[in-house]
């Protein structure tokens, strides 16, 4: 079997040749154009339930009497479960046909949001979210594959425009939905809603879904490196647990044992990569696949800049609900200010990318550091009372910055990855947006409690923010510096 091959990819997206299973011509481009939108919610539904539930911990804490780890093991049994199946969920695409494992993925998405919804227990509550991970994976790759394979031209790269719109913006939704569902407390149900709402949109997808994505899968069909996908979930896991529960649990000899194996378990997964593609055999993630800077300074910037993100909307919570004391719905329109601006951008992000090129990305990515110091400096400096009216104006700029990075970011790197295996590709880029919006939330966060201590007053609190901003400014520094040597690497210097 011939090593994956990668092509070089420019500022904007090109048409690949046509592939076996991906229909072409006038009538088949609308075709995809109507099954876009169900594609888009199979991508909005897996991070928006990555977030929705934050703004309910305290509720479910007090109706299951649930402890802290416990609370924690919903948000990250998810997270890390999705995080660790992604690749493997892309490849399955790839095989079996990404229509086929959409649907799957999203029938078990909707019967697990269902569980969730009506979980008697926090014990069941914590294995529904895990098997809801699972599913969610076999779902989302798929949805960016599909997209890859079935535009071209100037379509896919308005499809995939709009596909890092909806992306980029789903983990805010989900903050902001979340506050309005648990503020309405529909039917008297407290959180449950928050889960119960994917039922109803999940079976009107899988009805839709069937007549209107069309079947595609990868030209040769290769078999799945079962042995690599427990292999990298294995290292994902070693690494996630630990950050996710390391502080609720005191950061016990597990959790730096755990931490201490990751790089031996990432290098004996590199390593067994590197051997099958030698042998041509199948390795579940290609090394040639990194080997063009491009493919590999795209994916790096994307999990840089995806681990600002998720350290973003979770300290930005914890800092208004626990530091400032606003409800979670305050707290949700406080997210809505940033994602408003992101919206905003998103919409001009590829024109203007067109127009000057991929330093805008550099740039955005300063304007969004330029917009969090603002916010540490608005929240630092207020004593009488943080309003919304106060750090909306930084947080509106975050959210500029934020738009002109993600959204270009994921249609360069997607043209750095290989057409052919676009299950793959969707899977590998996932992968990298999961993990970083995992560690970011974990160990931002964990940066910051470690600050403010277990009874912290207003200074604990403005010390925390100034030491979780200064963070998150230089992650999006360490973007800045990424997406230009991007930059360079796509005009081929």
């Amino acid at each position: 079997m011939a090593k994956t091959s990668v092509p070089t990819p420019s500022l904007v997206v090109r048409a690949p040749a046509a592939l076996p299973g991906a229909p072409r011509g006038s009538a088949d481009t609308a075709r995809w154009w109507r099954a876009l939108p169900i594609l888009l919610l199979g991508a909005f539904l897996p991070v928006l339930d990555a977030f929705i539930v934050n703004v309910a911990l305290a509720n479910i804490g007090a109706d299951l009497g649930a402890s802290e780890a416990q609370l924690e093991l919903t948000v990250s049994g998810y997270g890390v479960a999705y995080a660790c199946t992604l690749v493997a969920g892309g490849r399955l695409g790839d095989r079996y046909g990404r229509r086929r494992l959409f649907m799957a993925g999203m029938a078990g998405f909707t019967v697990m949001s269902a569980a969730c919804g009506l979980a008697p227990g926090v014990e069941a509550l914590i294995a529904f979210r895990v098997l809801q991970g699972l599913t969610a994976a076999l779902m989302f790759p798929q949805c960016l594959a599909a997209i890859q394979a079935g535009f071209e031209g100037a379509d896919r790269q308005k499809a995939v425009g709009i596909l890092g719109v909806v992306v980029g913006s789903a983990g805010a939704v989900g903050q902001v939905a979340g506050g309005l569902l648990l503020h309405a407390d529909l039917f008297g149900a407290d959180w449950r809603p928050l889960f119960l709402v994917n039922v109803p949109i999940g079976l009107a997808a899988l009805a839709l879904a069937g007549r209107l994505v069309p079947e595609t899968r990868a030209p040769a069909a290769a078999p799945i490196d079962v042995r690599g996908a427990f292999s990298l979930a294995a290292a994902i896991a070693l690494l996630l647990v630990p950050l996710t529960l390391g502080r609720s649990e005191g950061w016990p000899v597990w959790t730096w044992a755990s931490l201490a194996a990751v790089l031996p378990a990432a290098f004996a997964f590199v390593r067994s990569q590197h051997r099958k593609e030698a042998a041509d055999r199948t390795p579940l993630l290609p090394p040639s696949l990194l080997r063009l800077p491009a493919a590999r300074l795209g994916l790096g910037a994307m999990a840089v800049f995806a681990t600002c993100v998720g350290g973003f909307m979770f300290t930005l919570a914890m800092i208004l609900q626990l530091g400032h004391g606003f409800s979670p719905i305050r707290s949700g329109l406080a997210m809505a200010a940033a994602a408003s601006g992101f919206l905003g951008i998103s919409l001009l992000a590829q024109r203007l990318v067109a127009r000057f090129g991929a330093a805008v990305l550099s740039v955005g990515a300063l304007v969004f550091a330029a917009g969090l110091a603002g916010f540490a400096a608005v929240a630092g400096a207020e004593e009488d009372g943080l309003t919304l009216a106060e750090i909306a104006g930084p947080l509106f700029v975050a959210g500029l910055g934020w738009g002109l990075v993600m959204v270009p970011l994921l249609g360069l790197t997607l043209a750095a990855l290989p057409v052919d295996r676009a299950g793959l590709a969707g899977g590998v880029l996932s992968t990298a947006m999961q993990v970083g919006l995992a560690t970011g939330a974990s160990a931002i966060g964990s940066a910051l409690f470690a600050v403010v201590g277990d009874a912290p007053d207003a200074d604990d609190w403005r010390t925390g923010t100034y030491v979780a901003v200064g963070v998150l400014c230089a992650l999006a520094l360490a973007t800045a510096v990424l997406v230009d040597r991007l930059r360079r690497a796509v005009a081929g210097r």
